[in-house]
């Protein structure tokens, strides 16, 4: 009976794990957009003021991304994920007791600064947990708890505001962040050899990278130039994504006319759409390249399909006044534009594994950029035209260019490090300061 029960694998609870740190900090950033408007009559702003305190939460994301990434290389995940989660705790915590634009500013530049090396980190940690035809995979699971995050949070806060108000909703979120931190520090290890609870099975097929018994030296400025394309890919996407997860609530409740309750279930079903994505973008890209050996056909065909798709949807929404209609679209937007997530994600992955987090550092200053202009723009456009509609217009464009772009990505040719054939170089399963 004893050989009859199923004990999990390490790397499968490290996945978990992962993907609850998605589900949490993707639910920090939203659960403004569903306060907003009680947070715009409760501190008296205008539509421009609140969507420069949406993008403030991207100006120090767009600039950690810088190094955030290095970091997770340098340190290991488990202390920078641990440290910066606590920022990301913190930030949560002070939104509930803001009194004015400046300090709800404040604010969402401490969560941006937290959460910024969190997906180019987590990444660095799968790349040392998760072999290399589980990429699409994980990072499709991943992103589908981001995105599960993205579809819960609108009618949890509303639920919550009904018994309490909206700066509660933000104490709690804060408080759920700094259980996180106690499992995480608690359960991973940086080498998986050193986890109490590996066996020589699991990790004989975790990824090997080579690595250096003394402090790595990322080449920075080569891997940089390097990922310039798959950067502008991301800032294409982000763009639009930034539109949904920002205005999407308010949308619902200016244009139709909805109340909180019934805009916020509108959006939950817009976001659980993407759910829906993530999972069918990953699967399908790791399917293309177990069946094709081509990775850059796995990556770069499902990233086109995604924004064209996504396009194609989102036409509709510029000229159909019908709110089934168009929610109908709006969710077949957001499924087919999050079938890019996966994939873009595996990108750096596949180009270069033992720099994994700074590559996808940099490729995610794109999703920083896109933070920035995005709300703002959406925010001052609405003030000066009242047209809700018009940001979508600049959306289209931008996916057009990404599909585009993506034909320059090359993740089929991996990044050589100079260094990679120099003496003191092993090859282990482990990380940076692995011993033999």
């Amino acid at each position: 009976m004893k050989n009859l029960r199923w004990k999990p694998k390490v790397s499968d609870c490290v996945l978990l794990l992962i993907c609850l740190l998605y589900l949490v900090q993707y639910s920090d950033r939203v659960n403004i957009a569903t306060a907003a408007d009680a947070i715009r009559r409760d501190l008296q702003l205008s539509n421009t003021q609140l969507g420069f305190a949406f993008s403030a939460f991207a100006y120090p994301y767009a600039i950690v991304q810088l190094f955030g990434g290095w970091l997770g290389d340098k340190f290991g995940p488990r202390r920078i994920l641990t440290a910066f989660g606590l920022i990301v705790a913190c930030a949560s915590l002070l939104t509930g007791f803001v009194g004015g634009i400046v300090s709800l500013v404040m604010c969402r530049i401490l969560l941006g600064i937290g959460e910024a090396p969190t997906l180019a980190t987590a990444t660095s940690a799968m790349a040392r947990w998760l072999p290399a035809e589980r990429r699409g995979l994980g990072q499709g699971i991943t992103h589908a708890c981001a995105r599960l995050g993205s579809a819960l949070t609108p009618p949890i806060v509303v639920l919550l505001m009904t018994f309490w108000n909206w700066r509660g909703t933000f104490i709690i979120a804060g408080v759920i962040g700094v259980l996180w931190i106690m499992a995480w520090y608690w359960y991973f290890r940086d080498d998986p050899a050193t986890h109490p609870g590996m066996n020589p099975e699991e990790l004989a097929r975790l990824p090997k990278l080579a690595v250096h018994k003394q402090s790595v030296k990322v080449p920075v400025r080569r891997l940089l130039r390097r990922m310039l394309p798959v950067t502008l890919v991301d800032f294409c996407y982000a763009w639009t994504l930034w539109v949904f997860l920002t205005w999407l609530p308010s949308f619902f409740m200016h244009n139709y006319h909805l109340n909180l309750r019934d805009s916020a279930l509108f959006t939950s079903g817009v976001f659980i759409a993407g759910i829906g994505g993530d999972m069918v973008g990953g699967v399908l890209s790791d399917h293309v390249f177990k069946r094709t050996g081509n990775v850059q056909m796995a990556r770069r065909n499902v990233i086109i399909l995604g924004m064209g798709g996504a396009l194609i949807f989102l036409l509709p929404v510029l000229f159909l006044t019908d709110l089934k209609v168009v929610s109908i679209c709006l969710c077949m937007a957001f499924f087919l534009m999050e079938l890019v997530i996966a994939p873009l994600w595996a990108v750096p992955m596949d180009i270069t594994p033992r720099y994994a987090g700074t590559a996808s550092g940099f490729m995610n200053i794109g999703f920083g950029v896109a933070g920035i202009t995005s709300p703002l723009l959406f925010g001052f456009i609405i003030d000066e035209t009242g047209n809700w509609h018009l940001p979508f217009v600049l959306s289209i464009g931008l996916l057009l260019i990404g599909m585009v772009a993506a034909f320059w990505m090359r993740p089929d040719k991996p990044f050589i490090d100079h260094d990679d054939s120099a003496p003191g170089t092993e090859i282990t399963a482990g990380i940076v300061g692995a011993k033999a």
